[in-house]
């Protein structure tokens, strides 16, 4: 972990247009939440619908792809990362950086939003405000690390990524039962059911597969973000 990087990439994204992109959809779902709330729709059923439809299989992949490549993707895009690979920083010490600085992104505009959202509906009944935050922080991590990786060995970054997190995690995810298992969606929500009491939500991926799978595809993922990054050359070409 470098602060000087870490400044860097926050004072870069939270610059941009992105931290309007960055505010849309979790104010949306506050907004969704706060709409429900007053036409009744305050009830566990619904509250779990909507942490499970928009939060976490919609929400989440987007935020998680806007900040995961954004932190690198367009350093490498406009020749800026060169500038910073040139310093006395070790490769792996940037990607690592790079991905807390997306972590903590997704704390603020996708695991807390998604906390408060679900509190306005039901409070703290069940624990399903708790259980969705928690489940969303774990997915986001995952998230942040393969979008990080995806920035780093490609300039389509943004439209794989887009394909990934609509058509997989949001579409084929939730068509087809065997997916499920292999959707980083679904290891959050695995999370969040462990936490959570409330009846009307029960995860089909086992804890016991969704911790480790989460840990390793993080871990894999950001490994070899800083093996790519040390593999780059200083005339920007692989």
């Amino acid at each position: 972990m470098n602060a000087v990087v870490a400044g860097i990439t926050y004072r870069a994204l939270l610059g941009r247009r992105r931290i309007i992109l960055l505010l849309l959809l979790p104010l949306a779902l506050i907004g969704l939440a706060v709409l429900l709330r007053i036409f009744d729709g305050d009830d566990q059923a619904t509250t779990v619908t909507l942490m499970q439809t928009f939060a976490i299989s919609t929400m989440l992949p987007l935020l998680g792809l806007i900040a995961g490549t954004g932190v690198i993707a367009p350093e490498i895009d406009d020749g800026t990362i060169i500038h910073l690979m040139s310093k006395p920083i070790s490769r792996p010490v940037i990607a690592l950086t790079k991905f807390v600085v997306a972590v903590t992104l997704l704390a603020v505009f996708a695991a807390l939003p998604t906390y408060v959202a679900a509190w306005i509906l039901v409070g703290n009944e069940d624990n399903i405000a708790a259980g969705f935050a928690v489940g969303s922080l774990a997915a986001g991590v995952a998230y942040a690390a393969v979008f990080l990786l995806l920035g780093v060995v490609t300039r389509h970054a943004v439209t794989i990524g887009i394909l990934y997190a609509l058509v997989w995690e949001s579409l084929v995810g939730n068509l087809i039962t065997g997916a499920r298992t292999y959707s980083i969606q679904r290891w959050g929500q695995a999370i969040a059911d462990q936490i959570s009491t409330s009846a009307f939500f029960e995860s089909d991926v086992s804890l016991s597969f969704a911790v480790p799978a989460l840990i390793v595809v993080t871990i894999a993922a950001v490994l070899y973000a800083g093996r790519r990054l040390r593999a780059f050359s200083l005339t920007g070409d692989e």
